[in-house]
């Protein structure tokens, strides 16, 4: 490698014997690579070498100097002490400067104790002298409490003690040991301690008295502001004093730098139990006052800054790594490349929250809304409860808390420790102060943010968190925050301002930033304004009396606009989630795009989670809204006719589409980020996907059916009847084959022998084609064949027997509609199947399009359209008692002495002559209504008339029709629409669509005199008339929803005979009007008016 003979140069190996003409071109080109390959190995080890011997060198000759330095630093130290005992001001400022060059803490802490002790005895002296040359004087200051700070990290494991260090700190960081000097240094002595903090916080400062409280306090503290040893006194003066001085500085810049020192080293890592118990406490409630507005505007800086440049905060990592392998890797790693965890520490907002609970009342509203906006920003980190239907079998909290078994408060209990003080009255107070002093948006969106979170990410009720429910019920809180939804906007690129809502109506794509600008702002109003709609009274709603403090924010007039642009959002939000056509790149032009330097933000699998819950909890909390206001309108209108429907929404059930095709199971109401898999295929399943046309119509038609025409909901439903009619009825049954059911049943007991016939254990499948064999009084078969007809009579006559009030299954209420009798139980201790029975039956009449005159009260239908028999609230009462329900609202704005009155939680029921008292509330009979429960007792009585006395009834019917036809389909219906489909509608008969599906037999045609006749009489009817005569040759009143053309049987006409003197008969199974050949028109009018206004009935001629 090296030469000793002189040479300093290489020379090249030269070969005189010429080019051998044996070796081959590749191996020559081989061999040249591998002596390649060696020379640049050798020229490796060289340079290895020469890097290995000056290291070497270097700290040999450092060890080498520093024990020099260690002899002169001991030889001068002695011979001071030995003559006076005391050294000197010069030669104690030379001593610093030696021992600074060799100082190592393991070796070098009893020099530096020695030389702080001479120190501390004199350091007025020390001052002055020093100061002569104060920048060299504060140099000289910084490296003697830097050696400090480092000697102090490495005993703290130790039994050494830890006073003289601590006390070094202690005095040096006081501004009033420099005031005797700042005379004649021209600098202030906060200036001088500035300088001084600033270099000890680059070093470790706050990490090293983290250390300390951790390993000197003892643990198993109970929670208190005392210090409870000397040691964590001392280290609480340590921590605050700096904190104090940097904010009574007017270096705000510096003040920051301090406080976010603080939030970093001891708010934003895990809580121990010294900084849980201690620490924290006595920050918040002890002797110093925390500046907790700065500290609070330090952050909003940092997280603002910190937004803006996407880097992690520069000003507080350390240069040097203190000893301590505790703090190795939080001192040692460059600030531009280490983790910064300061944004997104849920520990921190639980020390900004306790903090601030004793400051909160005391905040002006500049501040206090400086507060909410970092709690807005802090907030979405908090720690979010498991959701249920997660597939995640590893606990959440477990997952969030690995690595972090030194903590002393685990993930689950900081997230409750937050919720209650979010919760807590003063924060409340704070929240309202902030919106009554400064109403403006940016207020309400800051505290429209907090609930968003509250409420999607922590999934927190309304009326379980003092907050939400206080702010649900603020009217002027409500009414301002629906007006910044509809005034928060955007400006485009023509410069014009669009609004969001109007974009997110339209189903146009936002930014980011403006996506977090309008969905909290709209899914806080629609969750506040759905929870007061619960317990708002329709006098309320409707401002029948005008109440002071009423809680219903909006007028009429107000609700008809926002209805149309909430009904619009939610069409937007679902244009957003399954479009015509998605914007998509394939991956050779992605790797180009990489290539060419384009910057891509990655997505991933996170982000698109988290996007699909955020729409999904807008999407739900905005259909709520808009239901409940469209079942207040079904109720009792106050919009226009066609309010609701949607010009721009196309669903038709004659057009081709795979959604009726599919099995019907796909047909139901899902959450609405569950429609995504519909679109895609599935190798377990035999369906083919939907198309996001078809998802787009599902989702509307089972959460928002009312923007769809009646009409059509209705085509909808009989085109999805008929497909599973198909799948269990076939086309054979058109031949009398195929499967069916066939029952005999006596006409005078035809109730008793359905309900024993066709009862789940001997029918179980009531979808297939039934024929019935009626016997009549006398015991004979009564003449015909069912073709269909004789079955439709049946099924009317048992329903309006099973439902008839005498029969004790059903009674009506004061408006003569129909709802299950409380006492049904006592009538049959069966009463249960009875329910199913007549639920199967109705269903079976709607299965097979049949409609039978059966007024339900509204309240009824709407239990059987609720989800999974939900409860109903105090408005669905006046339907059934509209006294009662006038009494207790009456209750609900008494003035008098409620002692009067005698009420208390029970109610008292007459069972069949028999009185019977229940407790509405567990020992309610010994609970007096009194003004401040008048409103339970109200809810409770209404709860108890309209859900408890009735749930089994309505279940057991519930599950009946459900046996039969999918209430998924029929939840496409309000309870008023549900109520046509049953009955029909209440409007006039038009008799030239009667007219244009008559079919004629026996010898009559359109153009026959009597026929002539007979629609001239029938057009001159009155309406009542045209009603009589549909109820007698159909047994319904009403026509059908889509006319005429549906009526099956169609409507006959039949010659019978000429027999003048006889009168029109009909057979209702067969929708047959027999008419003998009248000569005139007068004898035929008088004719079938006595026929169809005597009342006959309805069976085979």
């Amino acid at each position: 490698m090296w030469s000793f003979e002189g040479d300093f140069r290489t020379k090249p190996t030269q070969s005189l014997r010429g080019a051998s003409k044996q070796e081959e071109k590749n191996s020559l080109l081989k061999r040249a690579q591998e002596e390649r390959q060696k020379r640049e190995q050798a020229r490796t080890r060289d340079a290895s070498a020469r890097k290995i011997q000056s290291v070497y060198r270097g700290y040999v000759d450092r060890k080498i100097r520093n024990q020099s330095l260690q002899r002169e630093f001991d030889t001068e130290l002695q011979e001071v002490t030995k003559k006076s005992g005391t050294v000197s001001p010069q030669i104690l400022s030379k001593l610093i400067q030696k021992l600074s060059l060799f100082f190592r803490p393991h070796s070098d802490g009893q020099r530096l104790v020695l030389v702080s002790q001479q120190l501390l005895k004199q350091k007025d002296d020390y001052l002055a002298w020093v100061f002569q040359d104060p920048p060299q004087a504060i140099l000289q200051i910084k490296r003697l409490l830097e050696l400090n700070l480092r000697y102090l990290i490495s005993i703290i494991d130790s039994p050494t003690p830890i006073a003289m260090p601590m006390r070094m700190l202690e005095v040096f960081i006081s501004p009033a040991v420099y005031d005797s000097v700042t005379r004649h240094c021209g600098k202030s002595s906060d200036a001088i301690v500035c300088h001084l903090l600033k270099h000890l916080i680059r070093n470790g400062y706050f990490e090293c008295m983290k250390v300390i409280l951790n390993q000197k306090v003892p643990s198993s503290l109970e929670r208190s502001a005392t210090p409870p040893t000397p040691v964590a006194s001392s280290v609480l003066d340590l921590i605050m004093s700096p904190v104090s001085f940097a904010t009574a500085t007017s270096d705000k810049a510096f003040s920051r730098q301090v406080l976010l020192a603080v939030c970093r080293t001891l708010l934003c890592p895990s809580f121990t139990e010294q900084v849980a118990q201690f620490l924290l406490p006595a920050m918040a409630y002890g002797k110093y006052p925390f500046p907790f507005v700065e500290l609070i505007q330090a952050l909003i800086t940092y997280t603002s800054d910190a937004a803006s440049e996407g880097d992690g905060w520069r000003g507080s990592s350390p240069k040097t790594s203190p000893s301590s392998s505790s703090m190795r890797s939080v001192a040692s790693s460059p600030s531009g490349t280490r983790q910064d965890n300061l944004l997104t520490s849920p520990w921190l907002l639980f020390a900004i929250l306790t903090l601030g609970e004793k400051k909160l009342g005391h905040l002006d509203g500049v501040s206090g809304n400086a507060y909410l906006e970092l709690v807005k920003r802090l907030l979405p980190h908090l720690p979010t409860p498991k959701e249920p239907d997660l597939d995640d079998e590893e606990d959440e909290d477990e997952r969030m808390i690995t690595g972090e078994e030194s903590s002393f408060r685990s993930l689950t209990e900081i997230h409750d420790e937050c919720i209650r003080l979010l919760d807590s009255p003063g924060h409340l107070k704070c929240v309202l102060t902030c919106l009554r002093e400064r109403s403006e948006g940016e207020s309400i969106q800051r505290v429209a943010h907090i609930c968003h979170i509250l409420l999607s990410q922590q999934h927190l009720s309304v009326h379980r968190m003092r907050l939400l429910f206080c702010l649900a019920f603020n009217t002027e809180f409500v009414r301002n925050l629906w007006q910044v939804c509809t005034t928060v906007s955007m400006t485009t690129v023509t410069g014009s301002s669009s609004p969001l809502l109007m974009m997110l109506s339209s189903g146009l794509p936002m930014a980011e930033k403006d996506i977090q600008r309008i969905v909290p702002l709209l899914s806080t109003f629609c969750s506040m304004f759905s929870y007061s709609l619960l317990t708002l009274h329709d006098a309320d709603f409707y401002g029948d009396y005008t109440e002071k403090g009423s809680s219903m924010p909006f007028t009429l007039r107000e609700m008809v606009p926002m209805s149309l642009a909430l009904r619009n959002a939610c069409l937007g939000i679902i244009e957003l989630a399954h479009p015509d056509a998605k914007f998509t790149i394939n991956e050779d032009y992605r790797q180009a795009l990489q290539k060419s330097g384009v910057k891509r933000k990655q997505i991933t699998e996170q982000d698109t989670e988290k996007e699909t819950r955020l729409w999904a909890f807008l999407f739900k909390v905005i259909s709520t809204l808009v239901r409940q206001i469209y079942s207040r309108d079904s109720r009792r209108p106050f919009c226009v006719d066609g309010h609701w429907l949607a010009p721009n929404v196309s669903v038709q059930a004659d057009k081709p589409s795979q959604l009726y095709k599919a099995p019907h199971d796909m047909f139901i109401r899902r959450p609405f980020a569950a429609h995504r898999p519909l679109t895609k295929m599935s190798l377990d399943d035999e369906r083919p996907p939907l198309g996001n046309r078809e998802v787009r119509n599902l989702i509307i038609l089972t959460e928002l059916p009312f923007v769809v025409s009646f009409e059509e909901r209705v085509k909808i439903l009989q085109r999805m009847i008929q497909g599973e009619k198909e799948e269990h009825q076939g086309d054979l049954h058109n031949f009398q084959m195929g499967p069916n059911i066939s029952v005999m049943i006596r006409r005078p007991y035809i109730y008793e022998d359905a309900f024993d016939k066709l009862s789940p254990e001997n029918e179980p499948n009531l979808k297939v084609k039934m024929r019935v064999q009626l016997v009549n009084a006398a015991g004979l078969d009564e003449a015909g064949i069912d073709g269909g007809g004789i079955f439709r009579e049946f099924l009317s006559e048992l329903l309006k027997a099973g439902f008839d009030p005498n029969r004790g299954f059903f009674k009506y209420t004061a408006d003569r509609q129909l709802y299950p009798n409380p006492q049904a139980g006592t009538v049959a201790p069966d009463y249960k199947k009875h329910f199913f029975f007549l639920g199967r039956m109705l269903g079976k009449a709607l299965y097979e399009n049949m409609m039978v005159e059966l007024p339900f009260a509204s309240f009824y239908l709407a239990k059987i359209l609720s989800m999974h028999t939900a409860n109903l609230d105090i408005h669905h009462l006046q339907s059934m008692d509209p006294v009662m329900y006038k009494n207790l609202l009456s209750l609900k704005s008494y003035d008098g002495d409620f002692s009067d009155l005698g009420l208390d939680f029970t109610m008292v029921i007459d069972d069949f002559g028999e009185t019977k008292t229940e407790e509405l509330k567990p020992g309610g009979r010994h609970i007096a209504v009194t003004r401040d429960n008048r409103i339970e007792y109200v809810h409770l009585v209404a709860d108890y008339f309209l859900n408890k006395q009735i749930r089994q009834h309505c279940a057991s019917f519930r599950e009946g029709m459900a046996d039969v036809i999918k209430l998924d389909w029929l939840q496409m219906f309000s309870s008023q629409e549900l109520q046509v489909l049953i009955s029909g509608a209440s409007v006039p008969i038009d008799i030239g669509d009667l007219k244009r599906h008559t079919n004629y037999s026996g010898g009559y045609k359109d153009d026959s005199p009597v026929i002539v006749m007979f629609w001239e009489a029938v057009t001159q009817f009155t309406d009542k008339q045209k009603r009589q005569l549909l109820k007698f040759v159909t047994s319904c009143s009403r026509p059908p929803l889509l006319g005429f053309k549906d009526l099956y049987p169609a409507f006959c006409i039949h010659n019978a005979g000429k027999e003048a003197e006889r009168l029109p008969t009909a057979s209702t199974c067969m929708n047959l009007l027999k008419l003998p050949e009248f000569t005139d028109e007068k004898t035929l009018r008088t004719k079938l008016l006595y026929a169809i206004e005597s009342g006959a009935g309805f069976e085979l001629s």
